[in-house]
């Protein structure tokens, strides 16, 4: 029961505002990381600003994907990685570290990670949406902050 969930909020499209990352050792979370991520021109779309709360006079400051990445790839390196919606926030970090310059295959990950709304399907549950989960599973939540969605995903997982 090691691995690491990760919740990425997004600007725009694939363009990350916030990551949120735990990091769980033998089933105890060990570490958790958050930062706030400046998309490319400070970009934002009125839809994201309304799932999440998050603005451009948030991120005008904050550092960019790029910057951030040493800290998400030290937690991320060779590790299992669980995600709710996995598919959503692989692609998140594929595309920008693609935009980047930097090589997927270097965090020697998984090509498709866990995906904790694959097995709460899987075990029946409906609708499968992570503010969904974490209340039929009593775990709380603050919905769209990138470590909150991850410590639950993490939780989530610890709990399958």
């Amino acid at each position: 029961m090691t691995f690491t969930a990760i919740d990425f909020e997004t600007a725009t499209a694939f363009h990350p505002c916030s990551v949120g990352i735990v990091t769980v050792e033998n089933g105890i979370i060990v570490d958790e990381f958050v930062s706030l991520i400046k998309p490319p021109n400070n970009l934002y779309s009125p839809f994201t600003i309304q799932v999440h709360g998050i603005y451009p006079r948030d991120t005008v400051n904050a550092k960019s994907f790029a910057q951030v990445y040493p800290e998400i790839q030290k937690r991320l390196q060779n590790r299992v990685v669980v995600a709710h919606n996995e598919s959503f926030d692989r692609n998140v970090l594929a595309k920008s570290m693609a935009l980047y310059g930097l090589d997927y295959a270097d965090l020697n990950i998984a090509s498709r990670w866990e995906c904790t709304v694959k097995i709460y399907k899987a075990k029946g549950l409906k609708p499968t949406k992570l503010s969904d989960c974490c209340r039929e599973m009593k775990i709380a939540l603050n919905h769209h902050e990138a470590l909150s969605d991850a410590r639950a995903c993490a939780k989530l997982y610890i709990l399958r």
